[in-house]
């Protein structure tokens, strides 16, 4: 088994998410964040960010979807989309789409992934792109710690959702993930 191939996917750090002043705010990203930041370096160069962009145009559902949300479209929302500081000089992709399981990740990361999973928001793009991951045949490990959701009761409820997939994906903690990483430098070394 190369351990080399574990990759790390940050879903949506964005200031859309963490920002008070955005309507999407979720609280608990803060916490999440401060447990990702201690992930990031476990992973090296093999760390890819996403992050949501609305649409030019919305079309289909998604026209329904920003009529709920219209200053998501306005141009002064515009800094809600870049990636959080400290990490705007990471590889990134974006998507108007809750998945971030995207051809460009499934390019970087190769056949057959171990991936790393992380984000906000636990009930939505984080639980969109695991599903779409382990559909695609990625060896999933969802960090449950370092994903955060508007509220405690939706954050367990998308993870009762998704540890319904095991053995494709396993759910894991910030501490579990540090100790397999200094474990696998150990037989590394």
């Amino acid at each position: 088994m190369d351990e080399n191939r574990d990759w790390l996917m940050v879903v949506d750090l964005q200031p859309a998410f963490s920002h008070p002043e955005s309507p999407w705010f979720t609280p608990s990203l803060a916490e999440a964040a401060g447990r990702i930041a201690q992930l990031v370096p476990l992973f090296g160069q093999r760390v890819l960010f996403t992050r949501f962009v609305p649409p030019a145009v919305p079309e289909g559902s998604w026209a329904q979807y920003y009529e709920k949300w219209p200053f998501a479209l306005r141009p002064e929302a515009d800094w809600l989309w870049a990636v959080d500081a400290p990490w705007q000089d990471r590889a990134s992709i974006a998507s108007h789409t809750f998945s971030k399981w995207l051809p460009e990740a499934y390019e970087r990361f190769g056949p057959a992934p171990r991936v790393t999973l992380c984000g906000v928001s636990t009930d939505c793009c984080v639980l969109a792109t695991a599903l779409a991951a382990v559909d695609g045949g990625a060896q999933l490990r969802l960090v449950a710690d370092a994903c955060a959701a508007k509220s405690p009761a939706v954050h367990e409820g998308a993870l009762a959702i998704m540890a319904a997939r095991a053995p494709m994906l396993h759910i894991t903690t910030t501490a579990e993930e540090c100790a397999r990483m200094a474990a696998r430098q150990e037989t590394l070394a």
